[in-house]
């Protein structure tokens, strides 16, 4: 018999977290490898984490609503036949961790410090960071005394928050040493940026809603694509009146042939694949000394649902015709939709076409999809009397095309002469010029 420890797996590119949404099995549960154990969450996907072993569920380590990071433990799981190597590596590993500290190893504080402080949970780190908590003087309730939210959540709802420098409780006075390089590495800049949030007052009649495990990570990529990346904004108005007037000819038959819609979306994701070919630059990524410029392009799609923003990928689309786009499109927001999405949907996106004209904006500023370098917003199409060369007034279908980018990457010279080839591919698409097969 031995026992093996089961992860938090990267389930999407730039991943680095994920939240136990809720766990499939209990303790003393026989498991076969790849059986569904849990539920997580992401940013990008809610997929259920297979097991990677054939065996009896030992211990959860982490609870329900935590939040870990990518390699962090999650359970582990008692198998027949296998050795104690993964016993013993984690004793290994922090007897080297406690090599150099004093004496005295075993008492109670020390421990906590040595081993349990690494297996704190983002969420965990976050919430003690926002209201000043010192960890070394809370009693965690978790599996092996781990710390959990609720056990922060009591302490704040209670009013008595335990600092540094209050009256230490006799587990503290033995690593004294040790607490100042813990208060030292907490970053002061996030908290102060997340205690307005905890100041908002709430008044009868005000509705409280708790914040989801996805939508956590969603305003974390957030903050950390607007905070990181120097966004800069650029417009286009395009005029697709030949687009829309050959694309509602061919609708009909094309969805009774084909089984599926021909989206005006799948007309722009596909001039948008061939205008990146043309200007590579565009498909590129800031990796800190160096500009990794993409060879695939991969574009990420927006697929909205009630609570949440996912952005699936469609994979190598400069390959594929209108049709086959239009396929991808109506394939990948069903799975979405469905809750069928799977990490490998959602993997290697290189820059990101949002239809935001699908629920009738028409001019908007995306935030970019990190670590991409650029996003564009499809706006809604609508009428609009325009003067033509000629002098006339015509009526003429109208869409703007609005781009964000990071200014580490790209200027506005590249941008503009890519946009504009963009709405050069558009306005000559017809049923002289184009065909969707």
């Amino acid at each position: 018999m031995g026992i093996e420890n089961m992860k938090m797996p990267q389930l999407g590119e730039s991943v680095t977290e994920g939240t136990i949404s809720k766990w499939l099995v209990s303790p003393g549960d026989t498991v076969n490898k790849y059986d569904p154990i849990a539920e997580v969450q992401t940013d990008k996907v809610n997929a259920e984490v297979p097991s990677s072993f054939t065996g009896t569920i030992k211990e959860l380590i982490a609870e329900e609503g935590d939040t870990l990071e990518v390699g962090e433990i999650i359970c582990s799981i008692e198998i027949e036949g296998g050795g104690s190597a993964p016993v013993e590596e984690a004793p290994k590993e922090e007897s080297k961790k406690t090599a150099d500290e004093p004496a005295a190893p075993k008492t109670k504080a020390p421990t906590r410090d040595s081993g349990n402080k690494a297996r704190y949970s983002p969420a965990v780190l976050k919430l003690s960071q926002e209201h000043d908590i010192d960890l070394n003087q809370v009693e965690g309730t978790g599996n092996g005394g781990r710390i959990t939210r609720k056990d922060l959540k009591k302490i704040i709802e209670s009013g008595s928050i335990p600092k540094a420098g209050d009256a230490p409780a006799p587990k503290a006075e033995t690593p004294a040493p040790q607490q100042a390089p813990v208060k030292e590495t907490a970053p002061a800049q996030p908290a102060k940026q997340s205690a307005p949030a905890a100041n908002v007052p709430v008044v009868p009649g005000d509705i409280e809603i708790p914040v989801s495990g996805i939508r956590k990570a969603i305003a974390s990529n957030m903050v950390r694509s607007k905070h990181e990346a120097p966004h800069a904004w650029t417009m286009m108005e395009v005029d697709v009146t030949n687009l829309v007037d050959y694309r509602n000819s061919l609708k009909t038959e094309f969805k009774q042939r084909e089984g599926f819609n021909l989206t005006f979306f799948a007309f722009f994701v596909k001039a948008v694949a061939q205008a990146l070919k043309e200007y590579p630059q565009i498909n590129s990524m800031w990796a800190g000394d160096k500009i990794v410029q993409k060879k695939d392009i991969n574009l990420s799609i927006a697929v909205a649902t009630e609570d949440a923003l996912y952005v699936p990928v469609i994979k190598n689309a400069d390959e594929k015709t209108i049709k086959g786009i239009a396929r991808e499109i109506t394939e990948l927001a069903g799975k979405v939709r469905s809750g069928k999405l799977t990490s490998q949907d959602m993997q290697g996106g290189t820059f990101t076409v949002n239809n935001t004209g699908s629920f009738g904006s028409v001019q908007s500023m995306g935030i970019i999809n990190y670590p991409q370098a650029a996003i564009l917003q499809v706006e809604s199409i609508v009428k609009r009397p325009v003067v033509m060369n000629n002098g006339m007034i015509a009526v003429r279908d109208m869409v703007n095309l609005c781009m964000s980018l990071d200014h580490r990457v790209l200027d506005g010279l590249v941008c503009g002469r890519f946009l504009q080839r963009v709405k050069e591919i558009l306005e000559n698409t017809s049923k002289e010029n184009t065909s969707v097969y």
